[in-house]
């Protein structure tokens, strides 16, 4: 007989969790007591709660292991709640255990009692509140099962404080039977018998990849696909690096920032044939001429994501990774040279590299694909997640991590940091700006007592530059609270950047400096090589990069708001809708 407590160590150590990214309090004190001095378990202390939770997504993306969190109840648990919309929009597999009242009080508006379960059931695959200690192993066992199966995400376990100092079985089951759940196993024959004998008619056809080909770990198999049959290929930001982004089939990134040639693809395209990809918002424009010539094939492991926002012609309900070894073994060369040569004239008329010069995103990217050949990539959310996904090269040796669903800002630094501990070995880059980066700063103290050494670049306009952006372009320059560097004595309808503006607050490199952290600021580009230098060379700490770039810089291209793929705005100077 042992506790709850004791058989929720015994569940984690028969998962094969290591990791466990933790904060303590009241509701939670007994699983943490039982914690204690454990070997195989390393207990991470964050700073916050949303970091807590952001440290296990960036954990779980970059190793494809489950995330594993535990929180007290109340506002520990409620914390929780945007980190796991999160990583459910992505379909990241975490476990998220949350302390809880004694059922006796549950209903009672006791002290630090939430309704987590109600609270995050539709924001997650799966809530449960333990109510019976025999039931305790089943339930963790499930939770990891559901984590995984199928299209992956957020399971959240809510133990009530009785129930983790009850004393029960100490058994803890090797499988579950969990009635609705079944792991998707291959494709349908005769519906990739469809689907090639589709690609056989098609003139101008053209991949679309989207995260799920990242998830399954079928990047190679995809590689060999894609060569096989000659089709070009287009990415979602989720699904950038699925080839090689210096592979000759690969056109770019399409939706509302995508680049001019993969955008045209798309929509002069006769037939489609997307994997892993949800068709959301950001990569059709306006949904009604989103492909509008083409067929489409849709292959996706979760079944409600098919026809839900763009009808497709041939639907596929698989894994990512088992639909394309199956498509594969049917593969043969197709004429596509036609084709490929019309998109090689879009890529040349107007590339995604603009030429410049001196402190640019672009440029500032150049140096890190030189200095970081083999790394984890971790943005934040905004105009620095863009231009990362713009000018980022990846290829097998390169992992990207962003908040692609949610767009979540405050993400990076903390992703980064889980995806630090999940892989020591490998160099990780956050980027973030100088919004997002404060979001989240207190994992800072994280990234130093942990001895991470995190590479952190910052860049800094001084303003929330993406709603910046589009109050430039779409509402006339007002700049309504986007600007950081604003004083209550500055003018209320101030539209644009001046010499006799405030200096920025906090000052980035004296705050690295209070945390045991080293401080990097850049103002010129022949700087930027020695600095990542630098912070390559630093072991046992994070460095900070502070990126001082031009306070109006904008990510070009853009599809305005209501407009197709092709009606973008191709350079600063256009006339604005």
């Amino acid at each position: 007989m042992i506790t709850g407590a004791e058989l929720f160590v015994k569940a984690l150590k028969a998962e094969g969790v290591n990791t466990l990214f933790a904060y303590p309090g009241g509701q939670a004190i007994d699983l943490f007591d039982a914690l204690y001095g454990e070997k195989e378990i390393d207990v991470i202390l964050p700073r916050h709660e949303q970091g807590l939770i952001h440290a296990a997504d960036g954990y779980a993306r970059s190793t494809g292991r489950v995330g594993v969190c535990l929180v007290t109840s109340g506002p520990g648990a409620a914390n929780l709640v945007t980190g796991i919309a999160t990583a459910n929009f992505d379909s990241v597999p975490l476990v998220c255990f949350t302390g809880q009242v004694p059922t006796s009080l549950i209903g009672n508006d006791a002290f630090q009692e939430v309704d987590i379960v109600g609270i995050t059931r539709s924001i997650c695959k799966y809530a449960v509140t333990v109510r019976k200690r025999e039931e305790l192993g089943d339930i963790i066992k499930k939770a990891f099962v559901i984590a995984k199966a199928g299209r992956p995400g957020v399971v959240v376990v809510d133990l009530p404080k009785d129930i983790q100092k009850e004393y029960g079985s100490g058994c803890y089951p090797e499988s579950v039977e969990i009635r609705g759940c079944r792991q998707v196993t291959g494709a349908h024959a005769g519906q990739v018998r469809r689907a090639m004998e589709a690609l056989k008619q098609a003139k101008r056809p053209l991949f679309l990849l989207g995260g799920g080909v990242i998830i399954s770990r079928a990047k190679e198999e995809m590689r060999y696909l894609a060569e096989a049959t000659g089709i070009p290929v287009v990415t979602t930001i989720m699904g950038k690096g699925a080839i090689p982004t210096t592979h000759p089939l690969y056109v770019g990134n399409i939706g509302i920032h995508g680049s001019y040639a993969a955008n045209k693809a798309v929509s002069r395209c006769d037939l489609l044939f997307s994997i892993g990809t949800r068709f959301n918002d950001r990569i059709t424009g306006k949904p009604g001429s989103f492909a509008p010539g083409a067929s489409i094939i849709h292959v996706d492991i979760d079944p409600a994501s098919i026809s839900r926002n763009i009808s497709v012609d041939i639907p596929i309900v698989a894994d990512a990774g088992q639909a394309i070894r199956a498509f594969r073994e049917r593969a043969c060369p197709l004429e596509t040279g036609a084709w490929r040569e019309q998109i090689g004239k879009w890529k040349k008329q107007h590339p995604i590299e603009r030429g410049q010069k001196g402190m640019t995103p672009e440029i500032i990217m150049r140096h890190i694909n030189e200095a970081f050949p083999e790394a984890i990539i971790v943005t934040d959310v905004g105009q620095n997640q863009l231009w990362v996904t713009q000018f980022l090269e990846l290829d097998e040796h390169k992992q990207l991590l962003t908040s692609g669903g949610l767009g979540t800002m405050g993400y990076g630094l903390p992703a980064g940091i889980g995806a630090k501990l999940g892989n020591p070995g490998t160099d990780v880059v956050v980027i973030a700006g100088d919004g997002g980066m404060q979001m989240n700063i207190q994992e800072l103290a994280s990234a130093v007592v942990y001895e991470l050494s995190v590479i952190i670049c910052i860049w800094n306009n001084g303003y929330l530059g993406n709603v910046r952006q589009w109050q430039e372009m779409f509402y006339g320059k007002r700049y309504s609270s986007t600007c950081m560097r604003y004083r209550k004595s500055c003018p209320s309808d101030c539209s644009r950047p001046g010499k006799d503006c405030p200096a920025y607050t906090p000052d980035f490199i004296r705050l690295a400096e209070s945390y045991g952290a080293k401080g990097i600021r850049v103002t010129q580009e022949e700087e930027i090589a020695s600095a990542l230098q630098t912070a390559k060379q630093t072991a046992g700490g994070p460095t900070i990069i502070e990126f001082i770039i031009d306070r109006e810089e904008n990510v070009i291209p853009i599809v305005p708001p209501g407009k197709t793929l092709e009606e973008m705005i191709l350079n600063e100077k256009e006339e604005r809708v």
